[in-house]
């Protein structure tokens, strides 16, 4: 009787590497996004006092802290695993080029759910600055 094995997808250095830096810059790009929807916010409670109005913007300000948090243990994590890629290259670097590591599949998944889950709330919070303005 003949088990099959699913192999671990492989990736050379520089495709990790890129991907990586991929990551990275849409995490601080999402960062960045938020601070401006922040601002956004503070304009819009300086000209209205309306408690229903600022109970939804509290439910935006929760969810960009909520956003803030996964993004530095995204990056955090993307950067450990960059951390071990360049351990490698120190510690072996004949050939280094031509050796394939395993692919982040974890982590790409992760990014993928995050991507999907702040573009949701990018667009709720859009509607929802349709509505009131």
């Amino acid at each position: 009787m003949t088990t099959t094995t699913k192999a671990t997808p492989t990736k050379h250095l520089s495709d990790l590497h890129f991907e990586h830096q991929v990551w990275l810059n849409t995490l601080q790009f999402c960062k960045d996004e938020i601070g401006i929807f922040e601002r956004r916010m503070e304009e819009i409670v300086s000209r209205n006092t309306d408690k229903a109005l600022l109970a939804e913007l509290e439910h935006f300000q929760n969810q960009y802290i909520r956003e803030r948090e996964v993004i530095d243990e995204l990056r955090h994590d993307i950067k450990q695993h960059e951390n071990f890629l360049e351990k490698e290259v120190k510690e072996h670097p004949i050939a280094i080029d031509h050796r394939a590591f395993g692919d982040h599949t974890i982590l790409r998944e992760r990014m993928g759910t995050f991507e999907q889950l702040y573009k949701e709330l990018k667009d709720e919070f859009y509607r929802w600055m349709a509505k009131v303005m």
